[in-house]
């Protein structure tokens, strides 16, 4: 894999990545009360796909890092294993949900009913995602692979993740703000990722026309 394709690759994926996200997040929003198994089993799905994407996205990312400065090779890979590690964590988290919704014979609101999930989507995911937005962060602004603005977001992003870890202590009520499952802690901060992400996908896969053909330096000035 050279340094075009690395670029290309995580840019496509970080692009499809977003797309689902930000396809699954209003499904959250659409019925009051518990919804049809259907709408569940859709954005579980959805959440599926985009987490798979993900995967691809840190692990490509790993390898521009490599390509592009390999004595930095180490926070590439720390971005790439807490990235999956967040996307393991989801996943299981989806698969919590998707099991009690097919074995429930009455309608049922996951986000409430499940209580597994609720350190699992919340303060955890939180502690991943910050600790893969800061060694995103660092790669970018240490090897200058891409523009200053997507590192200095992902520090503040990290820091806003961060800021909803301790929201565990402050109940289980979907419709608040603050609270391990709460909206704020669960969708809002997945919306931002997904717009971030998208963000990032289209710079990323942009960057890999500007690569000089010896493939030295990262971009041509």
């Amino acid at each position: 894999m050279n340094e075009t394709f690395a670029r290309r690759l995580t840019g496509l994926a970080g692009i499809a990545a977003a797309a689902a996200l930000i396809v699954e997040v209003p499904l959250y929003f659409i019925y009051s009360g518990p919804p049809p198994d259907a709408n569940v089993l859709t954005r579980l799905l959805i959440g599926i796909v985009a987490l798979a994407l993900m995967v691809v996205f840190v692990t490509a990312f790993r390898e521009l890092v490599r390509r592009v400065s390999p004595a930095h090779e180490w926070v590439g890979s720390m971005a790439s294993a807490t990235g999956l590690v967040y996307a393991t964590i989801t996943l299981v988290s989806v698969g919590l949900e998707a099991g009690a919704v097919i074995a429930a014979d009455r309608p049922i609101d996951p986000t409430i009913d499940v209580s597994g999930t609720y350190v699992l989507y919340g303060s955890i995911s939180r502690v991943m995602l910050a600790l893969f937005l800061t060694a995103f962060g660092h790669a970018v602004s240490r090897t200058r692979l891409l523009p200053h603005w997507t590192g200095r977001s992902a520090y503040v992003l990290a820091a806003i993740n961060l800021a909803f870890v301790p929201s565990l202590f402050f109940g289980n009520t979907p419709a608040d703000f603050y609270a391990a499952n709460g909206w704020g802690t669960t969708a809002l901060m997945g919306a931002v990722l997904s717009y971030w992400l998208l963000a990032v996908g289209i710079c990323v896969h942009r960057s890999a026309g500007r690569v000089a053909p010896t493939g030295s330096p990262a971009l041509q000035p």
